[in-house]
């Protein structure tokens, strides 16, 4: 269950304001004596109220003595540095108050001119706006268009570097591509000269193959074709 929240205003009820008192003070000498003990700090309090005859202080008569003397050896000017009552601690909320407000009010003007912006990109009329209002349009717009380019700047930069780096990557495989080419075309012709060595090789090895004995018929000097033709001589018995 939630707790209601309590409307600082004067309580005009006798009983209800004295059970206040009474439950309040309670917990204000709590958050003191937690104050000093989680801290290690020097606090003391005094409370004055139509409903004792001599104010109530914490933590002792001679704490207090303690604690005040020490806040009368500061400087004047550092004793009201931080000091503050009941007028000046309204006027500190109040204040606070209206630069919150300011803020809000700020922040709902700009999200309303941006969605005039964003309804006038759909071809509404800006028929209704006065001056005031086409003047925070203007700026409204200006401050995007600026942003837009910057942001394309950006990208473009980007870019540039990006194509800049591939253009060396590029390059270098470029001329790594050229380096195999030509180690390629060594290699090739180291290859063709050892396949011709070898084949010289092979016809000192076989000169039959250009002499005519590799299957094919014999030439035989004087027109002879064949050994039967030798023998077949009249002039040998």
């Amino acid at each position: 269950m939630t707790r209601k929240k309590v409307k600082l205003a004067y309580i005009s009820n006798d009983s209800a304001r004295k059970a206040t008192f009474k439950k309040r003070k309670k917990g204000l000498l709590k958050k003191v004596s937690e104050l000093s003990t989680l801290c290690g700090i020097d606090a003391c309090a005094i409370i004055f109220s139509p409903y004792d005859s001599q104010p109530e202080v914490w933590p002792s008569p001679l704490g207090v003595q303690r604690v005040l003397s020490q806040f009368k050896k500061m400087p004047e000017m550092e004793q009201s540095k931080k000091m503050v009552n009941q007028d000046s601690f309204l006027r500190q909320r109040i204040a606070k108050a209206n630069e919150q407000l300011k803020k809000q009010r700020k922040d709902n003007r700009e999200k309303e001119i941006t969605q005039v912006m964003f309804q006038s990109l759909t071809g509404k009329a800006l028929l209704n706006l006065n001056m005031m209002d086409l003047n925070d349009l203007g700026r409204l717009i200006e401050q995007n268009l600026k942003e837009i380019c910057k942001r394309m700047e950006t990208l473009n930069n980007g870019a540039s570097t990006h194509n800049s780096s591939n253009y060396g990557v590029v390059k270098n495989n470029g001329e790594a591509s050229q380096q195999q080419v030509d180690k390629s075309s060594g290699f090739d012709q180291m290859s063709m000269e050892a396949m011709q060595k070898q084949q010289w090789l092979l016809e000192l090895m076989n000169p039959q193959e250009h002499m005519g004995f590799g299957g094919e018929e014999i030439m035989y000097p004087f027109g002879e074709s064949s050994h039967s033709t030798l023998w077949s001589n009249p002039f040998y018995p």
